[in-house]
């Protein structure tokens, strides 16, 4: 009979490494319970109702594009005014930081030392630069500093430069059935989409080049002009022009103005990601085998047919993690433009506080909606990386 004594039971229970997991595990849970129940005792004590946001705003916005906003209107007018203001910014921001990015990676890789060294600079210069900074050199160093308004410049009599903003023609509405045009011109958008499909399946049943690209595209254009002339053409180019009114106080009337705090931060945004997403493009070329590359060149590609049909396609699929990320924090930094007065939806919020308190389910409510822009980013590019993935069996 063994003498060794027996192992005390709390002993016997941690040498268990499940045990020691459910422990674990309990702990835990445990604070995240206490931490739940604290949060909403606090949240007893205030007021997390929105009615406020009925009242009238009681403050003016600028850098609208398509509102018209009053102050006599609604603060949650306002505040999806913000919001507008936002995602215009974010979307025209991600498409050209892609642009940029793309064309900035490529660079990089390029065999002509100048364009290899430009890419370097931008890349360098740009990245390790805090986008806060720039938005702020761009708007007092280069939008600001240009001409007044009264001895601004104009290209060709159409293109005004000034520091109230750059002023180019724009569409005006000139008829009554613009909304049917715009109606039309979305189904002329699904005509052309299934007629590419259906050149595509054509091109895969015969084997014979059906060119589903340049068909899709004739479809579009072709529905797009004959319903614009068939609804007595409703929309119309507007050319700017310098508005002098009381007081001698002048501004562009017409057309579609640029403001220079909308102008700085699109800008810095752009650039501060386009950096990242040109290494990023760089890193996925260079993971690919060089043996397809030179694959391409044996079969006698050019190099943009090269880059653009056999390299690019494939390092696509290692780019959209890191772009998906770039993307989300384009997103977020957007809020950012509040140190240049833009009327983006975190500006508007911090203006509401200011005026009507409630600082709680404002915020609360700024983070839902930076939650609901930056998960319908995510679900888009992982659509994407769905689609362009390999598949496995």
């Amino acid at each position: 009979m063994s003498t060794q004594p027996v192992a005390p039971r709390r002993r016997r229970f941690l040498r268990s490494q499940r045990n020691r997991r459910l422990a674990i595990q309990a702990a835990l849970a445990a604070a995240a319970l206490l931490f739940l129940l604290y949060m909403v005792s606090r949240a007893l004590t205030v007021d997390l109702g929105l009615g406020f946001l009925r009242a009238p705003a009681g403050f003016a916005l600028s850098n609208e594009w398509m509102t018209n906003h009053r102050s006599t209107e609604s603060r949650l007018d306002a505040y999806l005014i913000g919001v507008w203001n936002t995602i215009r910014l974010v979307v025209l921001a991600i498409i050209c930081a892609t642009v940029l990015g793309v064309i900035a990676g490529v660079a990089r890789l390029s065999n002509n030392w100048l364009v290899n060294r430009l890419g370097l600079v931008y890349v360098e210069t740009i990245r390790n630069t805090p986008v806060l900074v720039q938005i702020i050199f761009w708007w007092l160093a280069v939008f600001l500093t240009m001409p007044p308004i009264a001895t601004g410049r104009a290209m060709f009599e159409t293109v005004w430069f000034s520091n109230r903003g750059i002023a180019v023609p724009w569409a005006a509405q000139r008829g009554d059935l613009a909304v049917v045009w715009v109606a039309l011109l979305l189904a002329s958008v699904v005509a052309a989409v299934w007629v590419r499909r259906r050149r595509v399946r054509l091109e895969d049943a015969t084997g014979q080049i059906a060119h589903p690209n340049r068909w899709g595209a004739l479809t579009f254009l072709g529905l797009a002009a004959v319903t614009f002339l068939a609804t007595g053409m409703p929309y119309g180019i507007e050319v700017p022009e310098v508005l002098i009114s009381g007081a001698n106080i002048q501004r562009y009337q017409g057309g579609l103005t640029l403001t220079p705090q909308f102008a700085a931060v699109f800008v810095a945004l752009t650039t501060y990601t386009g950096a990242f997403i040109a290494e990023i493009v760089r890193g996925s070329i260079q993971a690919l085998p060089r043996g397809q590359g030179e694959a391409a060149e044996a079969l006698g590609f050019t190099g943009y047919q090269r880059m653009t049909l056999i390299i690019l396609p494939q390092a696509l699929r290692i780019m959209i993690p890191a772009l998906t990320n770039q993307y989300l924090n384009l997103t977020k930094n957007s809020s950012l433009a509040i140190v240049v007065g833009y009327s983006e939806l975190f500006f508007v919020s911090s203006i509401i506080v200011n005026n009507a308190g409630h600082a709680v389910p404002m915020f609360a409510l700024v983070i839902v909606t930076y939650q609901a822009m930056s998960l319908l980013i995510s679900v888009g590019m992982n659509a994407l990386n769905d689609r362009v993935r390999l598949a496995t069996r």
